[in-house]
């Protein structure tokens, strides 16, 4: 890192209290390190021990590194509304190593309907621009071109797709690049969008801790549209009518998260069953025995059009955290074709795990 001159960091822990962190960079060394904030702290004298532990820090000391060694300092005290972590990433953000996303100027990229193998190409060619500083941070509102079963990245074909239906259907089976599991997708039924940020945006969250941290503006949007939505497990959306939707993520080396969901606005729920296998263990951990009572679509959770629950999406993604729309610009078009013909539409990339 190139830090230098005086820092500071803030963190309003989620259900908790603010932390702040002041002090200067000098040769790759955080010095007059200032803790404080709002929180409350037994006994008093740990937060000189907390500072010290920082003093002198490398300012290229791992998160888990930094956590470890305020976690050390405070001892036996008892710490309310943060953590040794929260002091940590808070660290990170005075270093510039963590942000949030007022920190950020997001874009709404309008790509228009796609086929499904251009959707796969174009989600990862924007997540390695933002990875490379070549594009701004992106939301995505996806427009199907046609019907498709898209399987994560780890998955068998075999064991999740009856491919024989999906070809009666006229359906494509694609794979994506992050892992989770299967969906079936529709034109006009279905909502599905990434969100492609710097892993600065996620700096010190572990998976489970991201996936509801970088869907809290959806969570919003349905909760103002009446439905009481909330995370369910590691990454379902979901009311107490029934699952909404399934997010996934892929964390790129270069410096990029990105994060996508795919809900259902309607479903046909007898095609999906004939195409997609879901298997008796994984209805058992989701509590039914049939797959159509797993998923509620929008439609009759909200009664609005598909149209209006996008716009209620990105009009709250827009009073959060600000968009400006853009659309898919030439050659971002024209690299994510060449990655369709290089790997997403070759038997090598569908078929890795048969």
């Amino acid at each position: 890192m190139n830090v230098t001159g005086n820092v500071t960091g803030e963190r309003k822990v989620p259900g908790g209290k603010l932390v702040r962190v002041d002090g200067r960079v000098e040769d790759g060394r955080l010095h007059d390190v200032v803790v404080s904030g709002d929180f409350f702290l037994e006994p008093d004298e740990a937060l000189d021990d907390i500072r010290a532990s920082l003093e002198g820090l490398d300012v290229n000391t791992t998160f888990e590194g930094v956590t470890a060694k305020v976690e050390e300092a405070r001892g036996d005290a008892v710490m309310f509304g943060f953590a040794p972590k929260d002091v940590a990433l808070t660290v990170f953000r005075a270093l510039g190593r963590a942000t949030t996303w007022d920190d950020h100027d997001f874009e709404l990229v309008d790509a228009g309907p796609l086929e499904p193998l251009m959707q796969m190409a174009v989600d990862e060619v924007l997540a390695r621009q933002v990875a490379e500083g070549r594009r701004k941070p992106a939301l995505r509102i996806w427009d199907w071109a046609s019907s498709a079963v898209i399987i994560g990245s780890y998955q068998s074909v075999k064991n999740e797709v009856d491919l024989e239906a999906a070809a009666e259907h006229g359906i494509s089976v694609v794979r994506r690049v992050s892992g989770g599991g299967a969906m079936f997708v529709e034109p006009g039924n279905t909502i599905t969008y990434s969100i492609y940020a710097p892993t600065t945006l996620v700096a010190g969250q572990s998976f489970a801790e991201s996936y509801k941290f970088l869907d809290g503006w959806v969570l919003r949007a349905l909760r103002g549209l009446g439905v009481d939505a909330d995370y369910v497990s590691l990454n379902d959306i979901a009311s107490p009518a029934g699952k909404i939707g399934g997010a996934a993520q892929k964390r790129f080396a270069q410096g990029a998260v990105l994060h996508h969901v795919t809900a259902a606005y309607d479903i046909d729920a007898d095609k999906m069953t004939e195409v997609l296998r879901i298997g008796r263990e994984k209805l058992s951990d989701k509590g039914t025995k049939s797959a159509k009572k797993r998923v509620d679509p929008m439609r009759s959770q909200t009664g609005l059009e598909r149209a209006e629950v996008v716009e209620a999406l990105i009009a709250e993604f827009r009073d959060s955290y600000g968009l400006t729309t853009v659309g898919l610009d030439d050659a971002t078009r024209a690299e994510a074709e060449a990655l369709v013909e290089s790997k997403f539409a070759t038997d090598e990339w569908l078929y890795r795990i048969p």
